[in-house]
C-alpha cells in the first residue's frame, strides 16, 4: 500500500498513527501542500479533491478522506480495535473525533486560511482566526472527556478519539493557541506520545519533514 500525504498535514498524521497502531507498513508518497503539489494532474487523477491523505491499495483501488481510511483499516485489520465494543461508547468516541475532524480542523486548514489572506486580512488576523477556532473547539473537547477514565480519551487504550486529538493539538500550537487550561487533553496527549505508534507518526519524524 502507498500513503500519499504531507508531513505537517494533521489528517495525514491521523492515518500514520492508525497504521502504526495496526502494525501496518506502507510506502509514503509526500506531496508538499505549500508548493501546490497536491494540485498536480497525476495526483488529481487519484484524488479529485486535491487533498491529503490518499491511500492506494495494493490492487490499485483508492481511498480518500482520513476517517474513511481509518474506518477501512479498522474493518480490515481489526486488532487492536480503534472503537469500543459498546454502541454508546462507540458513539461517544466518534462524536469526539468528529468534533475535531468536522468542526475544528476544516475551518483552520490551509485552504481556508489562504482564502482569508486573499480577502486582504492581515496575517495576524488570519493566525488569530486559526488560534481562536482551535481554542474554542478544543475547550469543548476537554469538556467531552473531563469525566472519562484515562489515561487515554476513553479509557486504557487509544481510540479514534486520540488519533484525532494528538494531531490537532500539534496544529493548535503552530498557531499560538492557548492550551494551558486543557489539562485533561494535555494528559491524554502525554500518554499517547509515550507510545511508539504516536511518536513515530509525528511530523518531525517523517522523511519529508523540513
Amino acid at each position: 500500500m502507498k500513503l500519499h500525504g504531507y508531513f505537517r498535514s494533521g489528517t495525514s498524521y491521523r492515518v500514520r498513527i492508525a497504521l502504526n497502531l495496526k502494525g501496518i507498513t506502507v510506502a509514503h508518497a509526500p506531496h508538499h501542500l505549500r508548493r501546490g503539489e497536491q494540485r498536480a494532474p497525476d495526483y488529481l487523477a487519484l484524488n479529485p479533491q486535491g487533498l491529503v491523505p490518499t491511500l492506494e491499495l495494493d490492487d490499485g483501488r483508492v481511498i480518500t478522506q482520513s476517517l474513511a481510511i481509518i474506518d477501512w483499516l479498522d474493518e480490515t485489520h481489526p486488532e487492536p480495535p480503534l472503537l469500543p465494543a459498546d454502541p454508546v461508547r462507540r458513539a461517544k468516541v466518534r462524536a469526539f473525533a468528529l468534533a475535531i475532524a468536522c468542526d475544528v480542523h476544516p475551518v483552520q486548514n490551509l485552504g481556508v486560511l489562504a482564502r482569508l489572506r486573499a480577502l486582504g486580512l492581515p496575517e495576524e488576523q488570519v493566525t488569530g482566526w486559526a488560534a481562536a477556532v482551535n481554542q474554542e473547539g478544543l475547550a469543548a473537547c476537554e469538556a467531552l472527556v473531563r469525566d472519562e477514565p484515562g489515561p487515554f480519551a476513553f479509557g486504557d487504550r487509544p481510540t479514534l478519539a486520540d488519533i484525532c486529538l494528538v494531531p490537532q493539538l500539534g496544529g493548535a500550537r503552530r498557531f499560538g493557541a492557548d492550551l494551558s487550561g486543557l489539562t485533561r487533553l494535555l494528559a491524554i496527549e502525554a500518554a499517547c506520545r509515550a507510545l511508539p505508534a504516536f511518536a513515530d507518526a509525528a511530523p518531525e519524524r517523517q522523511p519529508d519533514a523540513e
